[in-house]
Parts: C-alpha cells; structure tokens; sequence
C-alpha cells in the first residue's frame, strides 16, 4: 500500500514536470505580448535567481507553477508599458543598483553626464556638494561612491522619495551624504557649497513625450507652463548658496540649452558651457558663480 501511495506520487510528480513550462515557452509567450526579449529575460532572471547566461544556456529548464503565474503577472505589466524597474524594483546607474519605486523617477543613462562633469570639475580634495531634488539618491550616491572625502547633501520635496534615498544610502553603505526634507536650495544648510547639481523637472506639460512616461510620478517631471520653471528658480537660489567660484550643474531638455544660458547670464553666473549625451543632444550645462 505504501509503495502504490509512493509510486503514484512520483508519477504524478514527473506529469507535473512534464506539464510545466519550460524557460522557452515562458519566453516566448511574453514575446507575443510584445515584451522586449532583454526584459522578458531579466524579469524571469530575477524570478528564477539565476545568472541571465544561465537562463539561456538551460531554456529547456521547468519552471514551477507559481514562478511562471508570476511571470505571466510581470510580463502583463511591462507589455502595458510599465517601466521595468518599478516591476524589478531595480535599476542601475552609475554600475550601482539601486531601488526603486513609482515615487521617484527611474535614473537614466543620460543623468550620468552629471556625475561625469562634477568628477571632472572638481578635485580630490574634500567638497561640500548638493544634490537638489535626489529621487532614488542616484546622483548623490554615485558622487559619494567615487569620492569618500566629498560630504553629500541630497533634498528633496518628496518624504517618500527620501525614504528611497535613504534605502539606497544604506543598501550601498554610503557614509558620506546626508538627507534634507525641502524644495530645492530651501532645505540647503547655512553652508556654500563647491557644487550644486539637479536633475529637475523640464518637461512641459503638453508635451508629447509625457505619453511614454505616464507610470513615473508628473511632479518630477513637468515645471510650469513651458518647463523651464524650475531650472530657473534653482539657478536663482543657487546663487546664495555657492562659494566663489561654485559649480552649478542642470540636466535640461534637448531644445533649452540657449533659454536657460540667456538666464544664467542674466543671473550674473560665468563660463557657461553646454554638454551633449551619447545621443548628441543638449542635455547638461555647466556655470560657475564668480
């Protein structure tokens, strides 16, 4: 009686694995949702707990029931054009992995240019630099990452986004950046700083590109009626908090690059110098408070 008992278990077992989709099959049906094949397979690398390499090399492996409704669950999500970050809860900038969530936008590659011209700007030596409106804690981080000798201020309006930051600070066991509650430069400390960079809100509010951007939050994103609202106010307030010789560094959209250096002249900043991405598109510029 227990051998029958035990012998049906294992053929039910072995029709169970039988049955079970394979790596390929899940794979392929997330394809015909439209989900781009790099995402289909970083979203079931993270499901399985494997390496992407091992995934694909074994695409004949059964994957148990509740792993593939999951799938199915996160394929579904990314086909509506989730972005995939906020279904991993991941994303890497600056070779760093950070969390994230709905409550801050996702960091992207382009953003790293900040982190580029502030390293290339300043030296060694120890810096006092602020990150204005930090988000996830991306640029702050990377910063505080290459330079242990830097003291970090990251703001932010947004509690929950500081929650995130500060998750990230400890998940990477950063020591060297401090967290403030406030709008812009108004959560700054009493302090002048070498630098102040941001990657503020520059999207107009009508502007097409906002269609693709619908999952991440809209007050980290849109600024005013044309979006230059807050690049102009960040470099008007910067102005009381920089040393002599202070670096401001501002992420901007593709087609603001003159507006906002008519602005920053007219502020009384100097050598004013724009930057393009890897895209060749205007993306970030550069001015010193004499």
């Amino acid at each position: 009686m227990v051998n029958d008992s035990s012998k049906a278990a294992e053929t039910q077992r072995a029709r169970n694995v039988a049955d079970a989709p394979r790596v390929a099959d899940l794979l392929a049906g997330a394809a015909t949702l439209g989900v781009a094949q790099l995402d289909a397979q970083l979203l079931l690398q993270q499901l399985m707990h494997c390496p992407r390499a091992q995934l694909l090399a074994f695409d004949d492996t059964a994957v148990d029931a509740m792993t593939a409704a999951l799938f199915h669950a996160a394929a579904a999500r990314r086909a509506a054009g989730e972005p995939l970050a906020y279904i991993t809860g991941l994303r890497e900038f600056w070779s760093l992995p950070l969390v994230v969530t709905p409550a801050v936008l996702v960091p992207r590659p382009e953003t790293e240019l900040l982190v580029e011209l502030c390293l290339a700007r300043l030296d060694h030596s120890p810096r006092l630099v602020a990150d204005l409106g930090t988000g996830s804690g991306a640029i702050a981080l990377a910063l505080a990452s290459e330079r242990a000798d830097w003291m970090l201020i990251a703001t932010d309006a947004s509690t929950a986004a500081l929650e995130i930051a500060a998750i990230n600070r400890e998940r990477l066991g950063i020591r060297n950046l401090a967290l403030r509650a406030g709008n812009w430069c108004e959560a700054l400390p009493a302090e002048h700083f070498d630098a102040i960079l941001s990657n503020p809100p520059y999207i107009a509010p009508d502007h097409p590109a906002l269609r693709d951007l619908a999952y991440e939050p809209r007050s980290a994103l849109t600024a005013g009626a044309d979006g230059y609202a807050d690049l102009f106010s960040i470099a008007a307030a910067a102005r009381a908090h920089l040393k002599p010789g202070g670096l401001l560094l501002l992420e901007h959209g593709a087609g603001q690059a003159r507006s906002l250096r008519q602005e920053l002249l007219s502020l009384g900043y100097a050598d004013i110098t724009c930057r393009q991405d890897l895209a060749g598109l205007d993306r970030a510029t550069a001015a010193i408070w004499p």
